[in-house]
């Protein structure tokens, strides 16, 4: 079914933030029972495995991408047709929006009970620790570098889809656990400049959400929006081309 690949990555990318943007939420929202409770270990190991989930979730449809700047580089090293790449893109952001507004659905109350609205703005999208673009955009370039890279290292399996000649998607499901390891040490040893997005949907996705949401004072900081997209990009790229000048 040629639809099936894209609504795989849809579930994975919406399972992938329903369970990392509530993590953040569960953290940093006001009267949870886990608010402030050494948050980044609770972050990185719960974006980690919400990783896991997804990757294994999407795997056998899709090739569980569930990040643009990946379907990037899978293109760009030529493990991807190139004729896929708009529509696993499109799919993973609203799969991103479908996810990040459920868990908002979760913590409805919890978001009415906190005023900051910038601890509002952080369960959906990142922001920079120090605001200096260049030096954000390579942050996020090399964590998105690490990840894709890795997830190049690791695809190999076929996947045979009605109507396409490519058959050589991405992750499967035996690679959950890899990938899902990746994320969380890029997490612990490259996020804490910029909350480590890597993902142009993840961060883009949520941010709509949140300037969607009926509150006051709300502020989507959508100057910064266009570094955890162009940043991870310029990342994937490299590493399906380093990909390919190694032969691989």
């Amino acid at each position: 079914m040629i639809l099936q690949p894209y609504l795989a990555e849809f579930i994975g990318t919406a399972l992938l933030l329903l369970l990392g943007t509530g993590v953040v939420a569960n953290v940093n929202l006001k009267k949870t029972i886990a608010y402030n409770q050494n948050p980044w270990m609770l972050i990185t190991t719960a974006w980690a495995f919400s990783v896991f989930v997804g990757v294994f979730v999407s795997s056998q449809s899709s090739g569980a991408h569930l990040n643009p700047a990946v379907t990037l580089g899978m293109a760009v090293a030529g493990k991807f047709s190139w004729e896929w790449v708009g529509g696993y893109i499109i799919a993973q952001l609203l799969g991103a929006m479908c996810g990040s507004f459920l868990a908002y659905l979760a913590y409805i109350d919890h978001y009415r009970a906190t005023e900051e609205e910038s601890v509002v703005r952080s369960t959906f999208c990142t922001a920079p620790a120090i605001r200096n673009y260049k030096n954000n955009v390579f942050a996020e370039a090399i964590g998105a570098f690490v990840l894709v890279f890795s997830a190049l290292m690791i695809a190999s399996p076929n996947i045979q889809i009605e109507g396409s000649t490519v058959t050589n998607f991405g992750l499967g499901a035996l690679d959950a656990l890899p990938i899902a390891i990746v994320v969380w040490v890029i997490g612990l040893g490259l996020g804490g400049n910029t909350g480590y997005a890597i993902n142009p949907a993840r961060d883009f996705g949520p941010r709509l959400i949140y300037q969607w949401l009926p509150r006051k004072n709300k502020e989507a900081d959508w100057p910064y929006s266009w570094v955890p997209i162009f940043g991870p990009f310029l990342g994937g790229a490299a590493a399906g081309g380093l990909y390919l000048l190694l032969g691989l």
